[in-house]
C-alpha cells in the first residue's frame, strides 16, 4: 500500500491531538486529586510535621559535659584535608579525639590495596605534622582477591606494616557477610575461615577490630506498612535487604557471633551496638558470652532515647563495655547524643526523620558512667591517646 507524505501528515496529525487530549486529561486529574488531597487534609508522612504542645523542660546541649572520644568517625580525604576547621569543630563539642576509621580513604573502594596504603600513608603524615595528640586511623583491607593462597599472610603483612606507620585498628565494612563474593561467585560469609589469619594477626598486634555487619533488622523485613522504618526504605531503597539476593539478618548475626567466639584472642568493637540496641536483652547476653567484644553507639542514639528506661540499665550495668561513636560526622547533630545521654528531657525531636517517626527521651546517665562511655573505655583500648587531654 502506498504510504504518501500526506498520510503520513495526517496520522501525524491524529497521533499528536491523541496525546494533547491525555494530557490535557491528566492534568485535570491531578488538579482534582490535589484538590480532594487538600480539602481531605490528606498529606504525605514525609510532609507531616508537627509541633508539639506539650510543655516540658527543654535542656538542650551544644558541648559535651565531659571531654570524649568518638570511636566511629568517617573523614574520606583525611590524606589531603586541611584538619584545623575540624579541630575547630571538635574543640566546640568537646570532642578531644577522633578515630577516623576510613584511614585508606575512598581508595577503599577502588581494591587496590596499593593505592589504599598510600592514603593511609599520607593522612598518618597529616596528621602527625599538624595534629597529632587529637586524632587516630584505622586501616582498611580489600577482600576480593581471598582466594589467593598467600591472601593470609599478605594481609597479615599489610597489618603489621600499617601498625608500624601508625594505625590504631582495622575497620570492617558492611560488604563482608552481604555483598562480598570470591572469585568463584560466592558469598564471602562473615566467620570464612580465610579470613581468621587477619583476626590473629590483629591480636599480635593488640589493636581492636571494629566490624560493620549487616544492616538493622527492620532492613530485611518486607518493606510494607508494618515496617517501623517504611520512610528509610522510601528514601535510601539500595539500603535494604531483600531475601532474593542477601542471606537473612539472623544468618549473618549468627556467622559474626561465631566469628567472634572462634577468635577470643581478638578484641572487636561490634559496631552500631550490633544492630541490638532495640533488643537489649539479646545484646546483654552476647556481651556476656563473649568478653573480647565491645560496642559503640553509632547512629543508635534514636533506638536508646525512645526506651529512657531500659536503656539506662542497660548502660548502668555494662558501663564498661560502651563506648561513644557517632558514625557520619555532621556538628550539628551531636547535640542529641549530648541530650540523650546527659539530661532527663522528654519528648524531643531526633535529628533524622527516616530513622524513626519517635521522639526522644533522656537516659540522665550518673556522671561516671558517662566518664567512661565518653573517653575512658576508649583510653583502655587504645593506650596511643594521650591521657592529659582528658584530665
Amino acid at each position: 500500500m502506498f504510504f504518501s507524505f500526506k498520510n503520513f501528515l495526517k496520522a501525524t496529525l491524529f497521533l499528536f491531538s491523541i496525546l494533547i487530549i491525555i494530557l490535557i486529561f491528566s492534568s485535570i486529574s491531578y488538579y482534582l486529586i490535589e484538590k480532594n488531597q487538600i480539602k481531605k487534609n490528606v498529606m504525605d508522612i514525609e510532609e507531616y510535621s508537627p509541633i508539639s504542645t506539650l510543655k516540658v523542660p527543654e535542656n538542650p546541649i551544644k558541648r559535651a559535659k565531659f571531654p570524649f572520644v568518638d570511636v566511629h568517625s568517617h573523614q574520606w580525604n583525611m590524606a589531603i584535608k586541611d584538619l584545623s576547621g575540624l579541630v575547630k569543630e571538635m574543640n566546640d563539642l568537646n570532642m578531644k579525639y577522633m578515630i577516623n576509621l576510613s584511614g585508606s580513604g575512598v581508595a577503599t573502594f577502588s581494591g587496590n590495596q596499593s593505592l589504599m596504603d598510600l592514603n593511609l600513608s599520607k593522612s598518618v603524615k597529616n596528621i602527625r605534622e599538624n595534629y597529632p595528640r587529637r586524632f587516630g586511623v584505622f586501616v582498611n583491607l580489600k577482600f576480593n582477591n581471598i582466594n589467593d593462597n598467600d591472601f593470609g599472610s599478605k594481609s597479615a603483612e599489610i597489618l603489621e606494616n600499617a601498625v608500624n606507620e601508625g594505625a590504631i585498628g582495622l575497620k570492617i565494612y558492611k560488604n563482608l557477610g552481604l555483598d562480598l563474593k570470591d572469585s568463584k561467585g560466592n558469598r564471602v560469609k562473615v566467620d570464612d575461615k580465610r579470613l581468621y589469619p587477619i583476626w590473629e594477626a590483629c591480636a599480635k598486634l593488640n589493636i581492636p577490630v571494629l566490624i560493620h555487619s549487616g544492616e538493622p533488622s527492620p532492613f530485611f523485613d518486607p518493606v510494607d506498612k508494618f515496617n517501623e522504618r517504611f520512610l528509610h526504605a522510601r528514601q535510601k531503597p539500595k539500603s535494604f535487604r531483600p531475601p532474593e539476593k542477601y542471606p537473612s539478618f539472623d544468618t549473618v548475626m549468627n556467622e559474626q557471633y561465631n566469628m567472634f567466639k572462634n577468635n577470643p584472642k581478638t578484641i572487636f568493637i561490634n559496631a552500631h551496638m550490633g544492630w541490638m540496641a532495640n533488643d537489649l536483652d539479646k545484646l546483654e547476653k552476647h556481651l556476656d558470652s563473649l568478653p573480647n567484644v565491645y560496642t559503640e553507639i553509632g547512629a543508635m542514639i534514636g533506638e536508646l532515647g525512645r526506651q529512657p528506661r531500659r536503656a539506662r540499665k542497660f548502660f548502668i550495668d555494662y558501663q564498661d563495655r560502651i563506648m561513644f561513636g557517632k558514625d557520619s560526622y555532621k556538628k550539628s547533630e551531636f547535640d542529641v547524643y549530648f541530650r540523650v545521654l546527659e539530661t532527663d528531657d522528654e519528648y524531643f525531636d531526633y535529628y533524622r526523620k527516616r530513622h524513626g517517626l519517635w521522639k526522644m527521651y533522656g537516659l540522665n546517665l550518673p556522671d561516671e558512667v558517662l566518664k567512661k562511655v565518653y573517653y575512658k573505655n576508649a583510653l583502655k583500648l587504645f593506650p596511643s591517646i594521650d591521657e592529659q587531654l582528658f584530665e
